[in-house]
């Protein structure tokens, strides 16, 4: 960033100092150019009126040069934007024939936006070529070095600090975020920010332990320890020695195993089955879950896991992200020598608005899907992709300035708390056909819990209902030369191999470990 932009930007820092006040802030989520995608333009606290054009203002990101949006199709005589004393944003169309949308509507005259609107984001439609997310900012942007964990929003410059803070600390660590917002990518972050880094980090699913092997796998056995251990079997506190252990869905732990967990994460010793001395360990804890841990869980390991928390935010907390996420799955699409393939702008506003259950991962599925068919053809419609949104009748936002103060005009047809179809009870095994099964799979990232819950089961009847489909297999059962041709393929991109191979992806992974396949 040149020198009179970085000046700027530490005025702005300054205004903001022990001021409650926010900055009107203005995201690239789509361009022509898509090497500008996440760029940002400030309005300083007390800005008033904000004159969007062609030139100004001027969006950059941190170590580099600030430029006006400059595409031919945004027009010079600007949009203006009038910030109010109660943070309201009013919005004066220009004279001319340049479209304006604004959260999917086309805007023919001014409308006013509520602050609730904005701090959700609000979506812009410029001259039908770029998007614009219109937020609230209450800290300068920072540079994000990360390859995985992307992201210009505050809420992930704050996610990236807490992930250096838990690095630095031996303490346990719980997740917390909702399916798709990236767990073990954080757990993967800190493991590699850590001085244990060069050591092992070893995932492991705790969904998926039986009640009665559970003990053996975690904590290991001698041999003869219990009918069938005809070895001796190293356990996963065992395999991750002096490095990171990684407990996702710690909330599906069996309840045998939590007390045994607790003694590990109080005295840093265990005793494998059938052993007659204990075992130190000096493995690190990181534990993950999307579940409200308040009620039926070991409460005294709950605490210990509670070493450092760090919160996940949800995809919707975060729309300014969602353009920089789109034009990375292109680009590991394009990477993974597929053919070239464009989605339309159209298309990018309503993934850009939608709010996405499923986060991160469903997004990425929702985007390969789109990618996939685009080669050949027209992309699909967002309908078609996300086929879950049920539409709603929209008020007319045509002419008044009022119009939208009253509405939640950022999720139109597309806001998930009206529209996505919710499930209010446990659904019963037989209303379930294998389509419905294979859809939920396929919608989140062939998570097994992930589609239990879309479904409305428990995950015992959703592994039921996996063995009875005739289409989807166990990751074992997959021959060798047909694994390997998957991962050559989609390279480490599990999800995307499960969805190849229509296997469930946790099990995948372990399997693809066990035989070689993957780190």
């Amino acid at each position: 960033m040149d020198q009179d932009a970085e000046n700027t930007l530490t005025s702005l820092l300054s205004s903001l100092t022990g001021s409650a006040q926010r900055m009107l802030t203005f995201t690239v989520l789509w361009h022509p150019e898509l090497a500008r995608v996440g760029e940002q333009a400030f309005a300083s606290p007390g800005s008033r009126q904000i004159a969007l054009n062609r030139f100004a203002p001027l969006f950059g990101r941190p170590g580099g040069t600030p430029l006006g949006l400059g595409d031919r199709r945004i027009a010079r005589d600007p949009l203006m934007l009038l910030r109010d004393a109660a943070d309201q944003v009013t919005i004066v169309t220009p004279q001319s024939r340049m479209s304006i949308g604004v959260d999917g509507e086309t805007l023919a005259g001014g409308a006013t936006l509520s602050v609730a609107a904005v701090e959700r984001g609000v979506v812009l439609a410029l001259g039908g070529c770029v998007l614009l997310c219109m937020h609230w900012s209450d800290q300068l942007p920072r540079l994000n070095s990360s390859k995985t964990l992307l992201g210009v929003s505050g809420a992930v410059l704050r996610l990236h600090e807490s992930i250096r803070q838990a690095a630095g600390t031996l303490l346990p660590v719980l997740l917390l975020g909702e399916t798709g917002t990236g767990k073990e990518l954080v757990a993967q972050a800190i493991h590699a920010g850590s001085p244990r880094r060069d050591r092992p980090l070893v995932a492991v699913n705790m969904a998926t332990l039986s009640e009665t092997l559970a003990a053996a796998d975690m904590f290991g056995a001698v041999k003869g320890a219990y009918t069938g251990a005809d070895n001796v079997r190293r356990g996963w506190f065992a395999e991750a020695g002096d490095g990171t252990l990684f407990l996702d869905e710690i909330g599906d732990t069996p309840g045998a195993v939590q007390p045994m967990l607790l003694r590990v994460l109080e005295t840093g010793t265990y005793r494998p089955l059938g052993a007659a001395a204990d075992v130190r360990s000096g493995a690190r804890v990181i534990a993950a879950t999307d579940q409200d841990l308040g009620h039926g869980y070991n409460q005294a390991l709950l605490r210990r896991l509670e070493g450092f928390v760090i919160h996940l935010p949800p995809l919707r907390a975060r729309r300014e992200d969602i353009g920089l996420l789109i034009r990375h799955f292109i680009t590991q699409w394009e990477n993974a020598g597929n053919a070239p393939a464009e989605l339309p702008t159209t298309l990018i506003d309503a993934l850009c608005r939608y709010d996405w259950p499923g986060n991160v991962r469903q997004l990425a599925m929702v985007v390969r899907r789109a990618l996939i068919a685009a080669v050949d053809g027209p992309a699909p419609a967002f309908e078609v992709l996300v086929p879950e949104v049920v539409p709603q009748a929209q008020p007319n936002h045509g002419g008044s300035t009022g119009g939208m103060q009253n509405g939640d005009m950022h999720t139109g047809s597309l806001a998930p708390g009206d529209a996505a179809r919710k499930v209010t009870r446990r659904a019963k095994l037989s209303e379930l056909d294998h389509d419905a099964v294979l859809a939920a799979l396929e919608d989140n990232g062939w998570q097994v819990g992930a589609a239990a819950l879309a479904l409305g089961v428990s995950r015992p009847s959703m592994y039921k209902l996996i063995d009875d489909h005739p289409e989807i297999r166990p990751a074992a059962a997959i021959p060798l030369a047909e694994l390997q041709s998957a991962v050559g393929a989609c390279g480490d991109d599990v999800v995307l191999c499960a969805q190849m191979l229509k296997t469930p992806s946790e099990a995948l992974r372990r399997h693809l470990r066990g035989v070689g396949l993957l780190a």
